[in-house]
């Protein structure tokens, strides 16, 4: 390994004051030895995987994290610049100085009596041009073996950083686990991430959220590119040609169910490369192109089944490349295997929930933690495309925002350009999941479905949209979607899962220019009859329930986007504030 990274190395070992180091070197006998290990040793109390059934789950095992450390703990992630005004109202402002001095006197002699493990990574096809390097130490197995299956770790990536001095530095030890001396630090200026007391994923694998996000964001502002919360996906037509799209949703919102999407038409298909992270660049022919730069699904639980995502329940029965974690689901002791609300209409009588408590009578839910994870290779994907590891990515031509919203938006309606894109997807608004730390179901603005991972000010992340897309020759078509308009019962209205590829079907065709679209005060709806309904039960009326536009909702969306606009002042784009003027105006027709 280079100088530079044995430098940080030695300088780590100083701090932390490990028992032993292990640098991960990315073989297959290092994955069976980690495992094995893992189900020997105890932290906080519990062994830190048990083996599940290997027959209906191969290669497959389990971990129960510590009750206080399930989700995304967006009130301690902390951006750290220079500039509180750069880090923007959006982040949470420490300045750099302050942070480090906090975060050193956690992490002094944190790893005494525990071994240090160091994860070279690389995200992204080593042989892309936008791939990028780091290394990070941990004291957790978990996370190192996580970060296994997530990224591309050990010779391959020291290989790589040997050619660069280039890499990012993420620090990060569990700790004790305790909520109050827990912080993720983000330093964008200095390409590294402190992360202390936490063992969950959004917060411990730090070559996820972390660096792929809240660091690449900043970087690709420098560099002019985007760093962003998407899916990417091809959809390959009857005549053979793939249409790639990039979308984004908040977590839980769906986004893995449409990354894995199996076609309710059978001339279509869908390939999956990504389902949560895109690096997106402007191509030398003016085009936008998208790596995924993760190598895993880190999926939510409940709610996947055979019904709602095939392709998913495949994935984690199909466990070529070992290994594959189950965090924090139920277990189901009649046959060791991991269970979730929504995996099956009948709960197994005899089940352990998420808690490590045996349930055999008077159930109470949830039995799985509603955030409750899997982890798994994307070499495991039945779906996967072939073009998943292109170094250049795939060309876009449509990229979906959405949200999970009761009322208020339509099913789908289409942008009228980039810069009303650019707009309708920075006013989007979603009811909050169990991804985060906080109240559930309370709308939460979420610009681009990228609230939580800007690791700058949302003002500038605007004008940087908007600025790519005045270099783009062809910029792909922009769609808005809600899949989760609820009628006055309560009850959702679309079907969702596979039925969303209808959706889908109407944006190729919009693609193409095979229909015509109604001019409304959002956007571009659909005109009646041109969403293909064929075999579909749903109700005509239904259906133009679902593309309705109440103007007395928007009045109140449009004064909760002035109020999410006011703080950031005159960093708001002005061309955003003339199509909100003009929404304005619009509605009052």
């Amino acid at each position: 390994m280079n100088a530079k990274m044995q430098i940080f190395i030695k300088d780590m070992e100083e701090l932390l004051l490990p028992k032993k180091t292990y640098v991960m070197d990315g073989t297959q006998n290092e994955a069976y030895n980690l495992v094995e290990l893992a189900m020997k040793s105890k932290f906080d109390g519990r062994f830190i995987l048990h083996e599940l059934n290997q027959t209906k789950f191969p290669n497959s095992y389990y971990h129960r994290s510590n009750p206080n450390d399930v989700a995304r703990t967006e009130h301690l992630t902390f951006v750290c610049t220079k500039s509180k005004n750069f880090a923007g109202l959006n982040n949470n402002w420490m300045h750099p100085n302050l942070a480090r001095e906090k975060m050193i006197n956690l992490f002094k002699g944190a790893m005494q009596g525990r071994t240090m493990y160091v994860i070279p990574f690389v995200m992204g096809n080593p042989d892309s041009p936008y791939s990028k390097n780091g290394v990070q130490v941990t004291d957790s197995l978990y996370v190192a073996l996580s970060m296994r299956i997530m990224t591309r770790v050990g010779n391959v990536a020291i290989q790589h950083i040997e050619s660069s001095n280039d890499f990012f530095r993420g620090i990060h030890s569990v700790g004790d686990v305790n909520p109050n001396r827990r912080f993720i630090m983000h330093f964008p200026e200095s390409n590294m991430v402190m992360s202390f007391g936490s063992g969950y994923g959004g917060n411990a694998l730090l070559g996820k959220k972390c660096f792929s996000l809240r660091i690449g964001s900043y970087m690709g502002l420098k560099q002019n590119w985007l760093a962003e919360h998407m899916i990417i996906i091809g959809v390959q037509c009857p005549n053979g040609n793939i249409l790639y799209f990039l979308g984004a949703f908040p977590s839980a919102c769906g986004k893995t169910n449409l990354a894995l999407l199996e076609p309710i038409f059978k001339d279509y298909k869908i390939w999956t490369l990504g389902d949560d992270i895109a690096w997106i660049h402007i191509g030398s022919n003016g085009k936008l192109y998208a790596i995924n730069p993760e190598a895993g699904f880190f999926g939510v639980a409940p709610g996947t089944s055979i019904k709602t995502n095939p392709t998913m329940m495949k994935t984690l029965t199909n466990n070529k490349f070992f290994p594959t974690l189950f965090t924090n689901t139920a277990i189901n002791n009649i046959d060791n295997t991991p269970w979730w609300e929504g995996m099956s209409n009948i709960i197994p009588q005899n089940i352990t929930d998420w808690n490590g408590n045996n349930v055999n009578s008077n159930i109470v839910s949830p039995l799985a933690h509603p955030n409750s994870r899997f982890t798994v290779s994307m070499y495991n994907c039945p779906t996967l495309s072939k073009e998943y590891n292109n170094p250049h990515g795939v060309p876009i031509s449509g990229i979906i925002f959405g949200g999970r919203r009761s009322d208020t938006l339509p099913l789908v309606y289409e942008a009228n350009g980039w810069s009303n894109g650019v707009f309708l997807a920075s006013i989007l608004g979603s009811e909050t999941t169990a991804a985060a730390s906080g109240k559930i179901g309370c709308v939460r603005r979420d610009p681009m479905a990228m609230l939580p991972f800007c690791g700058y000010n949302m003002g500038d992340y605007f004008k940087h949209w908007l600025n790519i897309g005045k270099q783009l020759q062809d910029p792909p078509k922009i769609f808005m979607v809600n899949w989760f308009r609820k009628d006055q019962q309560g009850n959702f209205m679309w079907p969702g899962y596979r039925e969303n590829f209808r959706i889908l079907k109407w944006m190729i065709d919009r693609i193409h220019g095979n229909v015509s679209a109604k001019e409304t005060a959002i956007g571009l709806l659909p005109i009646q009859n041109t969403i293909d309904t064929n075999d579909l039960q749903i109700d005509p009326e239904v259906l133009s329930k679902l593309l309705l536009i109440n103007k007395d909702e928007w009045r109140k969306e449009l004064m909760m986007i002035e109020e999410f606009y006011k703080p950031f002042g005159n960093t708001i784009p002005n061309e955003l504030l003339t199509h909100l003027n003009l929404l304005k105006r619009k509605l009052e027709k």
